[in-house]
């Protein structure tokens, strides 16, 4: 079995429909008034933020761990793992404003992308930790964990996005012929079902 087929089989685990709803009953709470969420689904902007909000937290501990591997980089894989700790709310924010506008399928895929991301970002907070304590190669550690974890997540959202289409021409029109973007939807809205 390839990864887009293990990726694919995300989407028909039924165990993850109630901690699903449940994280889509959080976000329209958390995200009550129409105009915030239009701002935090980047309506503004023709397509969704979280995936360039990502960029921040995943850049930062990609950097860490590549300063990881030669010493006396201790202080600047620290700053940077903080900077990619105090990145997270933010995406985690522009997460949740897309999410109740996904289906079913899209939902599955969605919360166990945020349990591994939520996971790697633990690692990375115990890192964070453990590197203000001076201890570094736990620290280290800690990271290289943390960034295989977020791998994990990173393979979910991107199957979310570019599989799934989650979000994809939401406000505005593809440029490509009319007569495609209407048989491929079509074909997508039969897929979901």
């Amino acid at each position: 079995m390839n990864l887009h087929e293990v990726l694919r089989k995300v989407e028909d685990l039924r165990a993850a429909d109630r901690p699903a709803a449940s994280v889509a009953a959080v976000a329209r709470r958390l995200l009550r008034p129409p105009g915030l969420r239009q701002v935090l689904r980047g309506s503004w902007l023709g397509h969704p933020l979280h995936p360039l909000a990502v960029t921040v937290p995943i850049g930062a501990w990609a950097c860490a761990s590549v300063l990881d591997a030669r010493a006396g980089n201790e202080g600047a894989s620290r700053r940077l793992t903080g900077i990619g700790l105090a990145a997270a709310p933010p995406a985690v924010l522009l997460g949740l404003a897309d999410y109740d506008r996904l289906n079913r399928r899209q939902q599955r895929v969605g919360v166990v992308h945020a349990i591994a991301n939520t996971a790697a970002l633990a690692f990375f907070a115990a890192s964070y930790a453990a590197r203000r304590q001076e201890a570094h190669a736990r620290g280290k550690v800690l990271s290289l964990i943390g960034m295989s974890v977020l791998g994990v997540g990173g393979a979910l959202g991107g199957h979310l996005a570019y599989a799934q289409g989650a979000g994809v021409f939401r406000w505005q029109r593809p440029a490509e012929d009319d007569n495609v973007y209407a048989f491929e939807t079509r074909r997508s809205a039969r897929r979901v079902r």
